[in-house]
């Protein structure tokens, strides 16, 4: 199953709730409010992994990992993945 297609074909339908943008916002440094138009970008980027595991989409692009629950298309968290360096250290 092409999960990135899936997820592609609902775009109009992502959006977060107020605790989401809260969350979001801080796991991923960010100063907009607008974090659903970024995340839309991040999901759109021709680099985006689309994987589904449960009733979750994971999309991971570069060191984020965002995710969204793949019937209400509701993003519930994103994170930034640490490096394996930074692990052992």
């Amino acid at each position: 199953m092409n999960y990135k297609k899936e997820l592609l074909d609902n775009i109009d339908k992502i959006h977060t709730t107020e605790l989401g943008i809260g969350r979001i916002k801080k796991n991923l440094n960010l100063e907009t409010n607008d974090v659903v138009e970024i995340c839309v970008e991040l999901i759109k980027d021709e680099k985006s992994i689309v994987t589904k595991k449960g009733k979750n989409y994971y999309i991971s692009i570069n060191n984020k990992e965002l995710t969204v629950n793949s019937s209400s298309f509701t993003i519930i968290t994103a994170h930034l993945k640490k490096n394996k360096l930074e692990v052992f250290s």
